[in-house]
């Protein structure tokens, strides 16, 4: 049975094709606060802030040199939480214009064949978003350069408040700090999207970042969080919550213990449905109808980490990885689909190594349940070791029905429950 907000998202899927503007560029799209194109507020500009604040170069030589140059920055770092001022919520606060409807040539990065948003591009600018909102409630105004390396460790959840991204109307997007640890910071983004005189809401994001020190080795401390007022210290008990939820996740996680009952259960079932009732036999099995073995729901690609690539500090950016990740696990769900799908929602992106310049990165994107999962890793081809990097989960639905994917092995299996809890959290209410 499925939920109402995924009856709805389904029900949007379908109007994807007519629902997009057609031909040339109207004003409809156009929003009267990008109209002069502010570019304090423009999304190319992120970047180019992020490395003003570290010192980093467009320039890969020189890029290498400042690089080694922050190292003398560690002696700028507190000591403990306690020397660092608070900072409150509106000193994270930021707003960033991307104009897709009044920058016909902007448009051009950021469309797909099909007329529609490269999600992918979407996940580049809230990866670049979430870190300049860290630095921005990290800001010391006596200094000329940070000397943290502030960097993504998880995407808690991306959840998509409507189905269709128009590509020749403006986008906002907005964002804040919300809760902070001692070397973390969760920050939420909220991206809307201007057409007929209004913004509509579009998705709401959550990221995870920590920060390191200059030479990103050890954990760094980073300013309190101080909320100003009852709406602001519901913000950060939300915050406090989504932080033992993860932690309970994490615990629970199929990685380290048992199924439960329920889930055992549902695996059994799963199992005696495929057994062929003609024989005596566990091992043989039969595919039923409508379904797809989930050794068959699997595709694979290889990227090549040029610098062009590289984040501000000298690794590959996590938003590229995010990107490559996605479109391959967008081309997997299409691929034993038979559909275009659409995404419902990004979750528990785990960001467990740092991707360096010049790896060889394998992807290998897996559909479970109705969830696709993407696991990255670096080969290294002098030591044949592959280290795991990445783990990506998204959740897409189609305007039809798509073959139920049906485990074998006891892994396979062990996947099939991890989808199913990802699509559990993603869409009931």
């Amino acid at each position: 049975m499925l939920s109402p907000r995924l009856l709805l998202l389904r029900s949007a899927a379908s109007l994807t094709a007519r629902s997009l503007c057609t031909g040339g560029v109207s004003n409809r799209g156009r929003a009267p606060d990008m109209a002069d194109g502010n570019p304090l507020l423009h999304v190319s500009n992120v970047r180019n802030r992020l490395r003003e604040i570290v010192g980093a170069s467009t320039n890969w030589s020189d890029h290498q040199q400042a690089m080694a140059e922050r190292v003398s920055l560690s002696s700028m770092l507190a000591k403990s939480q306690d020397d660092l001022p608070a900072k409150t919520i509106k000193d994270s606060y930021l707003e960033v214009h991307l104009p897709l409807g009044s920058e016909p040539m902007l448009r051009e990065k950021y469309l797909t064949f099909h007329n529609t948003v490269r999600f992918g591009r979407i996940l580049e600018d809230l990866d670049s978003l979430a870190v300049l909102i860290s630095y921005s409630h990290t800001y010391n105004p006596v200094l000329k350069r940070s000397p943290l390396s502030i960097v993504t460790a998880l995407v808690d959840k991306i959840d998509m408040r409507q189905h269709i991204i128009y590509p020749d109307c403006d986008i906002k997007f907005t964002g804040h700090v919300t809760w902070v640890g001692r070397t973390s910071i969760e920050a939420k983004m909220h991206m809307s999207q201007y057409r007929d005189g209004a913004y509509a809401p579009v998705l709401d994001a959550t990221f995870v970042m920590v920060a390191r020190d200059p030479e990103n080795k050890r954990a760094a401390f980073v300013n309190p969080l101080k909320p100003e007022g009852p709406e602001e210290e519901k913000i950060f008990q939300e915050g406090e919550a989504n932080k033992s939820r993860r932690v309970e996740l994490s615990t629970a996680s199929l990685l380290k213990v048992a199924p439960t009952n329920d889930e055992r259960e549902i695996v059994h079932s799963l199992f005696l449905n495929t057994l062929d009732t003609k024989t005596v036999s566990f091992r043989s099995r039969v595919l039923p109808p409508n379904s797809v073995w989930m050794e068959d729901a699997k595709l694979k690609g290889l990227e090549i980490c040029h610098p062009q690539e590289r984040n501000i500090f000298n690794r590959i950016f996590g938003g590229f990885l995010m990107r490559k990740a996605y479109e391959l696990g967008w081309a997997n769900a299409c691929s034993y689909g038979g559909c275009r799908p659409s995404l419902v929602a990004v979750d528990d992106i785990l960001f467990q190594k740092p991707v360096e310049i010049g790896s060889l990165l394998l992807l290998s994107s897996q559909g479970k349940y109705i969830q696709v999962r993407v696991h990255s890793e670096v080969f290294d081809p002098l030591t044949r070791q592959h280290n795991t990097t990445n783990v990506f989960h998204f959740t897409f639905i189609s305007d039809r029905d798509v073959p139920s994917i049906i485990p074998k092995t006891y892994g396979e299996s062990m996947l099939y429950l991890d989808g199913k809890r990802h699509f559990n959290q993603t869409v009931e209410p």
